[in-house]
Protein backbone atom coordinates (compact mmCIF):
# COMPACT_ATOMS: atom_id res chain seq x y z
CA UNK A 1 0.00 0.00 0.00
CA UNK A 2 1.44 3.35 -1.06
CA UNK A 3 1.53 6.05 1.60
CA UNK A 4 2.75 9.62 1.32
CA UNK A 5 3.05 11.74 4.45
CA UNK A 6 3.99 15.42 4.23
CA UNK A 7 5.58 17.41 7.01
CA UNK A 8 7.42 20.68 7.51
CA UNK A 9 4.66 23.17 6.92
CA UNK A 10 4.08 26.13 9.19
CA UNK A 11 3.71 29.87 9.48
CA UNK A 12 6.58 32.14 8.50
CA UNK A 13 7.20 35.73 7.51
CA UNK A 14 7.86 36.77 3.95
CA UNK A 15 11.44 36.23 2.88
CA UNK A 16 11.98 33.24 5.15
CA UNK A 17 12.51 29.61 4.25
CA UNK A 18 10.79 26.28 4.85
CA UNK A 19 11.59 22.74 3.81
CA UNK A 20 8.78 20.33 3.21
CA UNK A 21 9.30 16.59 3.41
CA UNK A 22 7.23 13.78 1.97
CA UNK A 23 7.94 10.35 3.42
CA UNK A 24 7.00 7.63 0.97
CA UNK A 25 6.36 3.96 1.64
CA UNK A 26 5.27 1.08 -0.56
CA UNK A 27 6.36 2.79 -3.75
CA UNK A 28 9.07 2.36 -6.35
CA UNK A 29 10.31 5.73 -7.57
CA UNK A 30 11.68 4.50 -10.88
CA UNK A 31 9.96 5.35 -14.12
CA UNK A 32 7.50 7.90 -12.82
CA UNK A 33 7.33 11.49 -11.68
CA UNK A 34 6.95 12.66 -8.13
CA UNK A 35 5.71 16.15 -7.57
CA UNK A 36 4.67 18.93 -5.25
CA UNK A 37 1.37 20.69 -5.71
CA UNK A 38 -0.35 23.45 -3.82
CA UNK A 39 -3.85 24.76 -3.45
CA UNK A 40 -4.59 28.23 -2.18
CA UNK A 41 -8.03 29.19 -0.87
CA UNK A 42 -10.47 29.64 -3.72
CA UNK A 43 -7.98 28.47 -6.33
CA UNK A 44 -7.36 25.28 -8.23
CA UNK A 45 -4.56 22.97 -7.28
CA UNK A 46 -1.40 23.74 -9.22
CA UNK A 47 1.73 21.77 -9.89
CA UNK A 48 4.82 23.63 -8.77
CA UNK A 49 7.71 21.18 -8.89
CA UNK A 50 8.36 17.65 -10.06
CA UNK A 51 11.17 15.19 -10.38
CA UNK A 52 11.52 12.28 -12.78
CA UNK A 53 13.84 9.35 -13.15
CA UNK A 54 14.97 9.12 -9.57
CA UNK A 55 15.90 12.78 -9.55
CA UNK A 56 17.72 13.22 -12.84
CA UNK A 57 15.17 15.60 -14.29
CA UNK A 58 13.33 18.39 -12.51
CA UNK A 59 10.47 20.64 -13.54
CA UNK A 60 9.20 23.88 -12.02
CA UNK A 61 6.31 26.24 -12.44
CA UNK A 62 7.32 29.77 -13.35
CA UNK A 63 5.90 31.04 -10.08
CA UNK A 64 8.47 29.16 -7.99
CA UNK A 65 11.46 28.64 -10.26
CA UNK A 66 14.66 30.12 -8.78
CA UNK A 67 13.10 30.09 -5.29
CA UNK A 68 12.05 26.46 -4.73
CA UNK A 69 14.12 23.32 -5.16
CA UNK A 70 12.78 19.79 -5.35
CA UNK A 71 14.97 16.87 -4.43
CA UNK A 72 14.67 13.14 -3.86
CA UNK A 73 16.58 11.05 -1.35
CA UNK A 74 16.20 7.50 -2.63
CA UNK A 75 17.94 6.00 0.41
CA UNK A 76 15.45 7.66 2.77
CA UNK A 77 12.45 7.30 0.44
CA UNK A 78 11.76 10.98 0.96
CA UNK A 79 10.85 13.81 -1.38
CA UNK A 80 11.78 17.35 -0.35
CA UNK A 81 10.79 20.85 -1.34
CA UNK A 82 13.17 23.59 -0.23
CA UNK A 83 11.30 26.88 -0.32
CA UNK A 84 13.34 30.08 -0.15
CA UNK A 85 12.31 33.73 -0.30
CA UNK A 86 8.74 32.88 0.57
CA UNK A 87 6.00 35.30 -0.42
CA UNK A 88 2.47 35.77 0.94
CA UNK A 89 1.14 34.38 -2.35
CA UNK A 90 2.87 31.08 -1.53
CA UNK A 91 0.28 30.54 1.20
CA UNK A 92 -1.49 27.27 0.43
CA UNK A 93 -1.89 23.65 1.36
CA UNK A 94 1.03 21.75 -0.14
CA UNK A 95 0.65 18.18 -1.36
CA UNK A 96 3.11 15.62 -2.58
CA UNK A 97 2.10 13.18 -5.27
CA UNK A 98 3.53 10.00 -6.77
CA UNK A 99 3.32 7.88 -9.89
CA UNK A 100 2.97 10.72 -12.30
CA UNK A 101 3.58 10.83 -16.03
CA UNK A 102 3.33 13.24 -18.96
CA UNK A 103 4.19 16.82 -18.09
CA UNK A 104 4.56 15.86 -14.39
CA UNK A 105 2.95 19.16 -13.34
CA UNK A 106 -0.75 18.36 -13.90
CA UNK A 107 -2.68 16.84 -11.03
CA UNK A 108 -4.66 14.46 -13.26
CA UNK A 109 -1.35 12.81 -14.18
CA UNK A 110 -0.79 11.43 -10.68
CA UNK A 111 -2.17 8.39 -8.92
CA UNK A 112 -1.14 8.76 -5.27
CA UNK A 113 -1.48 11.77 -2.98
CA UNK A 114 -0.55 12.81 0.51
CA UNK A 115 -2.92 14.56 2.90
CA UNK A 116 -1.22 17.94 2.61
CA UNK A 117 0.55 20.35 4.90
CA UNK A 118 -0.36 24.01 5.44
CA UNK A 119 2.09 26.77 4.61
CA UNK A 120 1.20 30.31 5.65
CA UNK A 121 3.38 33.28 4.73
CA UNK A 122 2.67 36.63 6.32
CA UNK A 123 3.85 39.98 5.04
Amino acid sequence: QVQLVESGGGSVQAGKTLRLSCAVSGYNFRGYCMGWFRQAPGKEREGIAAVFGGGFSTYYADSVEDRFTISLDNAKNTLYLQMNSLKPEDTAIYYCAAQGHGTCLADNEYKYWGQGTQVTVSS
